[in-house]
């Protein structure tokens, strides 16, 4: 019950997303600056690929596209401490960063939520850019 209305919620404000995507020039500037990564891949996607050095491992999605909203805002929070603290969000190609950042900012108010333009893959890997394992 609890995820189809948080499925109804986000596509619902879909249309109206708040945050931001990010270059990957100005995403390693950000990093420079200190702001917060959140790679929210699975496990596997991390272990083939590599992440961002620095990044914080909080996966969102599972294999099968289900997720824990309370268990993953329990990880989140101790990351993104406050609603004004800015913070960039990652996965594979910008996909999953879409519907997480849309949930953040339209139903949990958080200000300044950006995420790579292109994910890891396009936004970084293709780019040249290197991860670590």
């Amino acid at each position: 019950m609890l995820k189809n209305i948080f499925i109804v919620l986000l596509l619902g404000n879909m249309l109206f997303a708040d945050f931001k995507t990010m270059n990957t020039q100005d995403v390693q500037t950000e990093i420079k600056n200190g702001t917060t990564i959140i790679d929210i891949r699975r496990k596997d996607e991390w272990t083939k690929y590599g992440t961002i050095k620095g990044s914080h491992k909080l996966t969102f999605f599972d294999e099968k596209g289900k997720y824990d909203i309370n268990q993953w805002m329990e990880q989140f929070i101790k990351l993104v401490k406050n609603k004004e603290q800015k913070f960039i969000l990652v996965c594979a190609h910008a996909n999953r960063t879409k519907v997480v950042g849309k949930f953040l900012t339209k139903q949990l108010r958080y200000k300044n939520v950006f995420e790579l333009d292109g994910g890891i893959n396009y936004g970084w890997i293709d780019k040249g850019l290197q991860t670590v394992k």
